[in-house]
């Protein structure tokens, strides 16, 4: 049986309900209903035509703004980040920039590990350069994901990307003006640091022009002053001696018989070519502008063989000091400063080697240039900034490896590394030299031997890794065999010989001079701050070399070159200069044929 319920209970409330009570009690009063229901309709219909329209308003204004933001964000190659708590600089300024060569986040972290083991230290202390990271750099050039040093170089210079293997041109093979031709037609001293040949990529990359890197007899006339622009680099230290001598000379690697050590001293050049000589500068106090001091035919040796060969080389320290000090006391009485390129140039040949040994003596010496670099910035009068950032990593360094088919176990060891008295190159070579004189097995395999515990500090070598060095159809170098033996005691892991396109650390003097590169950039981004700290026009450099006159430009002495482009010779149209490759069944192992495949960083791996 349905509940009943009393006469005055309470009933469900609703809208609908409380406005008929409302009608009812308006009929009762005055005898006629008064639609409140219908006045309600019209009200909610303009309530939601209202809400409707301020929603379409507030959703265009959004649309609109966001389409200003993105307009306002696509301009961040000029205003990407604003300059910091101190703001622009204005006033008299220096400008260092170093470039640690193929050096990847994973050499930090190897090069650390090894220093706090080889010297007792505890886990916080650190590189100078780990204090000072600020942000990273993406490295893709305009040909590859995968850059070279030569396009990594041409974005630091330039700002602009451009294809693996160009100098300081752009994809369509005209030139572009650089931070250091710019800084020299402003009245800045210029200077140029490295430690492999001072005609390679990236010193080339910012005093001279060339299609490809491998021109290097013309990449050295261009750096003494046979350039469109004149001379326009003060002080050069490094090797590369060979691209400066005629070829009728020993020790030359010139292609023709120029003599441009002659050359540059007509043109005003103080040369030095011995320890003896770079001594006599005194720390840089008797140095005179402009100087050229070439130090080893080709390359400087690696840090770790170079160490015991002191009296015969400079370290990158060394001449990063001298060359600091050569510029300020230069510039004491101008009204500009200075810009330098410092360059640890050979932590790339490590890497491409694969020698972890050799690679953590390179960043040590870079690190104690960087710490040379803070320590003038802070005592010099003038003030200043140094920006440091590698222009890619090399090998795919990895701080493990797994040996065995086994789960592997986690750890890498730096003694293996510290053990080594020597490089994978020079115990290459003085086995090479052995086997040329010696053809006995017997005799190669105690000589292999001997060289492993002496160079390298390998004790346990097995027969097979002794015949696979002296094996006469090794179709790659001795070099890599000697290198992936240290490696695997170590437990250091390679995944290439070449470079790797992961991103590498950007450094600096501190986030207050570089804010605008805290962060992720682009490594334009990196060319476009040098240009604006300096204050100098580097686009108008760029349409100054493509001027119809500058294009005629010819050198004042007729060379086997004569005849050409000043830029070398152009590309074929087989060759990429924009935009990626695609997939071609690379897959398939090939073989290596150390006489026939370059590295990219300007010898033969």
């Amino acid at each position: 049986m349905p509940r009943e319920e009393p006469l005055l209970a309470p009933r469900p409330s609703s809208d609908h309900s409380s406005i008929r009570n409302a009608e009812e009690e308006d009929a009762l009063l005055t005898g006629e209903r008064t639609h409140r229901e219908q006045q309600r309709t019209k009200w909610a219909f303009w309530k939601d035509v209202g809400l409707f329209s301020w929603a379409f308003i507030a959703t265009i204004a959004v649309i609109v703004l966001s389409v200003v933001y993105q307009h306002e964000a696509s301009k961040s190659h000029e205003t990407k980040q604003p300059w910091g708590p101190g703001g622009k600089p204005t006033g008299k300024r220096n400008l260092i920039f170093m470039v640690s060569d193929g050096m990847g986040p994973t050499s930090l972290t190897m090069t650390r590990n090894y220093r706090q083991f080889t010297e007792g230290l505890p886990v916080d202390q650190t590189l100078v350069l780990d204090r000072h990271i600020v942000g990273t750099s993406r490295t893709r050039s305009s040909s590859s994901l995968v850059t070279d040093s030569a396009a990594g170089a041409t974005a630091f210079s330039c700002g602009h990307k451009s294809y693996n293997g160009a100098i300081s041109v752009l994809p369509d093979h005209s030139p572009c003006g650089t931070v250091l031709e710019a800084a020299a037609l402003a009245g800045y001293k210029t200077g140029l640091v490295v430690t492999t040949r001072i005609t390679d990529a990236t010193p080339a990359c910012f005093a001279s022009h060339v299609n490809l890197r491998q021109y290097e007899d013309r990449i050295a006339e261009q750096e003494i002053g046979e350039h469109p622009l004149g001379r326009v680099v003060d002080l050069m230290f490094g090797g590369g001696r060979c691209h400066f001598l005629p070829n009728t000379t020993e020790g030359s690697c010139r292609g023709d018989d120029r003599d441009l050590v002659e050359i540059a001293g007509q043109k005003g050049f103080n040369y030095l070519d011995d320890r003896k000589s770079f001594d006599s500068l005194n720390g840089g106090t008797e140095a005179k502008l402009p100087l050229i001091g070439l130090f080893a035919g080709g390359d400087i040796p690696y840090e770790i063989d170079r160490r015991s060969q002191d009296d015969v080389y400079p370290s990158l320290e060394e001449m990063a000091r001298t060359a600091l000090k050569t510029l300020s006391q230069a510039t004491a009485d101008s009204e500009q400063g200075f810009f330098i390129m410092i360059e640890g140039s050979r932590i790339d040949h490590a890497g491409h080697g694969n020698d972890p040994a050799a690679q953590v003596h390179e960043v040590l010496a870079y690190d104690r240039a960087f710490a040379a670099v803070l320590e003038f910035l802070e005592n010099d009068s003038t003030p200043g900034i140094v920006v440091s950032t590698s222009d890619h990593e090399t090998g795919g360094l990895a701080a493990a490896r797994q040996l065995h088919d086994t789960y592997p176990e986690y750890k890498w060891l730096p003694g293996v590394l510290a053990n080594a008295s020597h490089s994978s190159e020079y115990a290459g070579q003085v086995l090479r030299d052995f086997v040329a004189k010696e053809s006995d097995k017997a005799a190669q395999r105690k000589f292999t031997r001997e060289l492993l515990e002496k160079a390298l500090g390998i004790m346990d070598a097995t027969k097979d890794e002794i015949d696979h060095v002296i094996d006469p159809n090794l179709p790659y170098s001795q070099n890599y065999v000697f290198a992936d033996i240290i490696s695997r005691r170590a437990q250091i892991g390679w995944s290439t010989h070449g470079h790797s396109s992961v991103d590498v650390n950007i450094y600096a003097s501190s986030t207050k001079d570089a804010w605008r590169l805290v962060g992720n950039n682009e490594n334009t981004d990196i060319g476009s701050f040098l240009a604006e700290y300096l204050e100098v026009d580097v686009e108008a450099v760029t349409k100054r070399l493509q001027s119809s006159k500058e294009w005629d430009w010819n050198p004042e002495v007729e060379s086997a070159s004569a005849g050409r482009s000043w830029l070398g010779d152009p590309l074929g149209e087989d060759v990429r200069t924009e935009g990626l490759d695609t997939y071609h069944g690379e897959f398939k192992k090939r073989s290596v044929d150390v006489n026939k495949r370059e590295c990219g960083c300007g010898e033969l791996h």
